[in-house]
């Protein structure tokens, strides 16, 4: 039994020397990474397809049983809007080729323009992706939460398909007003919808936001501890992405929360040791 977490990166500068080896050549940040943490968003695809070459060393990097969520790159998701992007998405394909089973799912983040009436579409690309891989999207429309038809709309073609539903649970940073640069950035960039802790498949996976404050962030994610033990208990296989807005104690909370469920999950398979900071000396 395993229950994967993660950050939205490997490598933050924040991290540097505090929590990871710096420096560090870049074939063995995420080596140094996996340490701590057993999965990864893939935020960086959004913004440009990877060298095949730059994935081959993220598989060499990482064990079969590392779990990344690479997401679609915008113009499939965001300038295509999911319609005629075949040459995009065939590249992106065969771009993550060598990561093999550590793509554990393809994440396909939707604007928030992209609302009920898009979902002809979305069935539509659902249905054309290749067997191979498994799909998990993300929807920030507040339509698909807010309206139970729109949202069982949304529930069915994506059970049709046999993906899964993201959440992303801002909830905790609304709560109350920021009090950092950083949560003042967060609140003008992220979306604002009501949480959904609902999981369609075997693999549920959450995004969850937090504070700068490690304690309210940890306050605010008790409702997953619960949710998350329950998934387990049914024999589901969860992820779960933890972020602040500054990251700074990302590492850390991702493993706080793992410790949290497990204490809880006793059978719970714990995580790696993290690498030691400074290199280990015979004196």
């Amino acid at each position: 039994m395993r229950l994967h977490v993660g950050c939205a990166m490997w490598t933050h500068k924040p991290w540097q020397g505090r929590l990871l080896p710096h420096p560090l050549p870049q074939e063995e940040r995420l080596r140094a990474y996996a340490t701590w943490c057993n999965a990864v968003e893939g935020n960086t695809t959004f913004y440009a397809t990877p060298a095949r070459s730059a994935v081959e060393s993220w598989a060499r990097q990482t064990g079969p049983g590392f779990r990344f969520v690479p997401k679609l790159p915008r113009p499939i998701t965001h300038g295509h809007r999911l319609t005629g992007a075949d040459e995009e998405l065939r590249s992106f394909l065969e771009a993550i080729e060598p990561l093999g089973p550590r793509a554990h799912a393809l994440w396909i983040q939707l604007p928030s323009s992209f609302g009920p009436a898009d979902l002809g579409a979305l069935a539509v690309f659902l249905r054309r992706l290749p067997s191979s891989h498994r799909y998990a999207v993300e929807v920030r429309h507040r339509a698909f939460f807010e309206d139970a038809r729109a949202e069982g709309l949304l529930e069915k073609v994506l059970c049709e398909a046999g993906a899964e539903w993201i959440p992303f649970d801002t909830t905790t940073l609304f709560r109350s007003p920021p009090t950092s640069d950083a949560e003042r950035d967060a609140w003008t960039k992220k979306p604002r919808v009501p949480l959904r802790s609902r999981a369609l498949t075997d693999r549920p996976i959450v995004r969850y936001l937090g504070r700068d404050d490690t304690e309210r962030t940890a306050e605010g994610w008790r409702g997953w501890v619960g949710t998350v033990t329950g998934w387990l208990r049914e024999g589901r296989s969860p992820t779960v992405f933890v972020h602040t807005p500054d990251n700074a104690d990302a590492l850390t909370l991702a493993r706080r929360f793992h410790d949290e469920v497990r204490a809880r999950v006793p059978e719970l398979e714990p995580l790696p040791e993290p690498v030691p900071v400074e290199p280990l000396t015979l004196f």
